[in-house]
């Protein structure tokens, strides 16, 4: 985005909306069970971003001061892993402890992080990041289900379930055998069926843009105008882009 103070607005606005997302699962709140899950997902929600936040914010700091000697608090990182952590929760949110939710969020902030700089490392460009958010941070999330679920939660909405959380039975995974099921399941469906097509893309040319488009910026080439720029920072590099513009033209 063009603007850190609405990429931290939207933020804040899909932080809000996941209160509705997780506890709204619930339909509604007229029973005791129904209504103790649904504050328990907003609660949960709550730590779990914030994990997620603190998390990925402190450890690039220390990582940062670690390389360059130096320490600098990134924003943006922070507000992903607000989102990481957000992501990772919704899966079992009314269904593991506050403090289990808050070691899922911390533990998604981490993962963020680390996603991000292996994508940079195999060149894949992601530049909204939502391979590690949504992706990995959701494998994780799908896989803590599996670990931190409480049985007597579980038993809230499925009466007949024998176990739940790998953590409170370790002598049943049946729950993370499920939730790892699901996991090979997903990325099988979801294998066969977009690899073919973007590999089509790839082949026609289509999956990017031209190099020479990137250079000269998809706002000129796709929709014919400069968007997201002042005068001034056009007067400053018209110079060094006049070139690529008459190449483009």
């Amino acid at each position: 985005g063009h603007s850190v103070a609405l990429k931290v607005l939207g933020t804040l606005i899909l932080w809000f909306g996941w209160y509705g997302f997780s506890t709204g699962s619930t339909y509604f709140i007229t029973t005791t069970r129904k209504a103790f899950l649904a504050q328990n997902a907003a609660v949960n929600t709550t730590l779990a971003a914030a994990g997620g936040t603190m998390t990925s914010l402190l450890v690039n700091a220390w990582l940062v001061e670690r390389h360059t000697g130096e320490t600098e608090f990134n924003l943006s990182d922070a507000l992903f892993g607000c989102l990481s952590g957000l992501v990772s929760i919704t899966n079992g949110c009314a269904y593991v402890d506050s403090w289990a939710a808050f070691i899922i969020g911390m533990v998604s902030g981490i993962i963020y992080l680390g996603g991000t700089k292996l994508l940079v490392k195999a060149r894949i460009d992601d530049a909204v990041d939502a391979i590690p958010t949504h992706m990995f941070c959701g494998l994780w999330g799908t896989v803590a289900v599996g670990l931190f679920a409480v049985p007597d939660y579980l038993r809230m909405t499925h009466e007949d379930i024998e176990y739940g959380g790998w953590f409170y039975n370790v002598d049943n995974g049946r729950l993370l055998g499920c939730q790892m099921i699901g996991i090979l399941f997903v990325v099988g469906w979801v294998s066969a069926f977009m690899l073919p097509f973007f590999g089509l893309l790839h082949y026609l040319g289509w999956l990017r843009a031209d190099r020479l488009e990137e250079i000269v910026g998809l706002d000129i080439s796709y929709h014919g105008g400069i968007s997201g720029r002042t005068q001034s920072d056009d007067n400053d590099d018209d110079a060094s882009r006049q070139e690529h513009l008459d190449a483009y033209f």
